[in-house]
């Protein structure tokens, strides 16, 4: 069945959406039932965006499957989709998004239906509601030209539960303002798997949007957990966890020092820019497009500090 329109679907609502041909989602087994695809280093602003650059993927039980955020567009939920049923004949139950931006959540309309239930931070349901427009405005466009779809979450999650895939138990934890004001992890215990939505960066230049102070508090907590895996929300999986929380520290930190030592020295936001962690550019990739919009983002609330 195929609606020519499709606009939000509000909480425990479903809207079938249109049928599309998908090709699945190549992922990499990480630990036993852990599936990861890898999104690529595109920018939304990409002439050839497509709404892959998120690291998403699957958690396989004994009786079903959660899916951990569903990409950038349609089409990537629905490819993402079809990856599950090549690796397991299992029902999904779950489709878990680890915050509201939108290159891991518009590809939640794949999974509507068939008694998935969507899972998120207590403060996802509003945020996504209020940044609904401009995200659907701005999401790619669908292979069948059907439009894109928000689908919020019917179980909010505040502080820590627990969901059960049948022999396999993941622990969610939400988190005070840090990337977002809507972080959420997913720790699979069976494998001590962390999935950290971006509250961990690998090779990809962190994104700023929340609360920087914030998010280093919360980035000490996730580092002393004692996990086997850690799956960021861009880039590879670290081979030393030390090594990857460091690196995104050094950088927020930098960013912060320049700018503030910048404000300090009468600079307006175009100097700024042109000097704030500077001495991180070749470490990370494209610092040349995210760098700028972090200072963009946090020079106007430092000024008022």
């Amino acid at each position: 069945m195929c609606f020519a329109r499709i606009g939000t679907v509000l909480l425990g609502m479903v809207i079938t959406v249109g049928a599309a041909q998908a090709v699945p989602l190549p992922v990499q087994e990480r630990a036993p039932g852990v599936y990861v695809h890898q999104g690529s280093h595109q920018d939304f602003d990409d002439a050839d965006y497509d709404g892959d650059i998120a690291n998403i993927g699957f958690v396989v039980g004994e009786q079903a499957v959660a899916v951990i955020d569903t990409g950038g567009s349609y089409d990537i939920g629905l490819a993402l989709k079809q990856a599950v049923e090549k690796a397991t004949s299992l029902p999904i139950r779950y489709v878990i998004n680890t915050h509201l931006h939108p290159d891991h959540v518009l590809g939640n309309a794949a999974f509507a239906g068939d008694g998935v239930q969507f899972v998120g931070h207590a403060k996802l349901a509003a945020a996504l509601y209020e940044s609904q427009d401009t995200y659907l405005r701005d999401a790619p466009s669908r292979a069948d030209g059907v439009k894109n779809a928000i689908v919020l979450p019917t179980i909010k999650v505040s502080g820590q539960t627990t969901l059960d895939l049948g022999g396999r138990r993941l622990l969610l934890e939400s988190w005070p303002s840090a990337h977002t004001t809507t972080d959420l992890t997913v720790l699979d215990e069976q494998t001590q798997t962390l999935w950290t939505g971006d509250l961990l960066f690998t090779e990809r230049t962190p994104s700023v949007d929340g609360d920087v102070k914030g998010w280093l508090r919360v980035m000490d907590t996730l580092e002393h957990k004692r996990v086997s895996h850690l799956i960021p929300g861009h880039g590879s999986s670290p081979q030393d966890a030390t090594v990857a929380w460091d690196a995104q520290r050094r950088y927020l930190t930098t960013l912060l020092a320049d700018i503030r030592k910048g404000i300090d020295a009468g600079q307006d936001m175009s100097e700024v820019m042109q000097h704030a962690a500077a001495q991180e550019k070749n470490k990370w990739q494209r610092f040349d497009v995210i760098n700028p919009r972090n200072v963009n983002l946090l020079f106007p609330k430092m000024e008022w500090e």
